[in-house]
């Protein structure tokens, strides 16, 4: 079971149609916890707190994780694996692939997806937003990790340090991927 969302107080963000500020309210019970409704007590213009599709890499080398440390906020220097938000019109598992690209220069061999998980991103200026992402686990080829784009650092960290390194992860969902992600390998039969 998971625990509900922490709400930090959004800022008041204006209506595209008559420049009020909206408001954000929980959307009643027939909801999930934590839904809200986002609404101009003006003029009535709604929007929806809709997730944003995210995807990610859990990269697995002889017994180790590979954990970014992230550059940019939200979260700037909290551990991260690497990925970020899906574009228009691509395909999971692709723009997983990407975005380590983008972050690592990395490419990885065959990827299975591990699951999705649900989460909050905190955006400056317009408050949370709820985030769905999607991850998949793959073997290293070959290489060493460069930190590019919004990760400032690519370590790899051995499965058994993961633990003294939960307090820093940037992202709650982060503990049950790498759980996942480890019993997805071990039901597989791989070597982690």
């Amino acid at each position: 079971m998971s625990r509900a969302p922490r709400r930090v107080p959004a800022p008041a963000f204006p209506c595209v149609r008559c420049g009020r500020p909206l408001r954000r309210e929980p959307r009643g019970a027939a909801h999930p916890r934590g839904a809200l409704k986002v609404a101009c007590p003006s003029c009535r213009f709604r929007i929806y707190d809709y997730p944003r599709i995210c995807v990610g890499f859990v990269v697995v080398k002889r017994g180790h994780v590979l954990l970014l440390t992230r550059g940019d906020e939200p979260k700037r220097g909290w551990f991260d694996l690497p990925g970020g938000f899906l574009e228009e019109g691509e395909d999971l598992a692709k723009a997983a692939r990407r975005e380590l690209r983008e972050e690592t220069g990395l490419t990885v061999g065959p990827a299975e997806l591990i699951g999705l998980y649900w989460d909050r991103y905190p955006l400056p200026g317009f408050g949370e937003f709820p985030t769905l992402s999607f991850y998949f686990v793959a073997r290293w080829r070959a290489g060493a990790p460069k930190a590019a784009d919004d990760a400032a650092e690519a370590t790899w960290v051995a499965w058994g340090d993961l633990a003294g390194r939960r307090r820093r992860f940037a992202w709650r969902h982060m503990s049950r991927v790498l759980a996942d992600a480890r019993r997805v390998l071990a039901e597989a039969r791989r070597v982690l």
